[in-house]
């Protein structure tokens, strides 16, 4: 998703953000999120150490999926606006998997000199199967 120009006046209890999808996930993601983060559990890139423990492949990390909700979330309300981001994982990512992101704006409301809103968050894969929900606190420019 292209960075969004998203104002507090524009945006209205009930509405989705853009949807955006990542297609085909691939292990050269899981990869690089491992050196970048340091993790190198071999769960996420030894599918004998996965298969072995009863999954079908290795995984990705879950906090690979949620820095890409993150990725998302700032590009629909802005990189300085987040004032919370929560995030629950409920399932895995395999490669070749499509993810879909998306948000519902829950509430609009003013806290001291800021315009906030509050928005519930998912990430599910192709079948529909939510892996990652979320919620996240936005202040908003005005346009006047």
């Amino acid at each position: 998703m292209e960075r969004q120009e998203t104002y507090f006046e524009d945006v209205q209890e009930g509405d989705g953000a853009p949807a955006w999808q990542l297609e085909n996930v691939t292990r050269t993601h899981f990869v690089k999120y491992a050196g970048a983060s340091g993790d190198f559990n071999p769960m996420h890139h030894d599918d004998t150490v996965a298969t072995k423990v009863g999954y079908p492949s290795v995984f990705g990390h879950g906090m690979f999926t949620a820095g890409v909700l993150s990725h998302y979330v700032t590009d629909w309300v802005g990189v300085g606006n987040v004032r919370k981001f929560r995030v629950r994982f409920t399932g895995q990512v395999y490669p070749g998997d499509t993810l879909s992101f998306s948000g519902t704006v829950t509430k609009k409301y003013k806290e001291g000199d800021e315009s906030r809103i509050d928005a519930d968050l998912a990430v599910a894969n192709q079948d529909g199967k939510v892996i990652l929900s979320g919620s996240t606190t936005a202040a908003l420019p005005s346009r006047g």
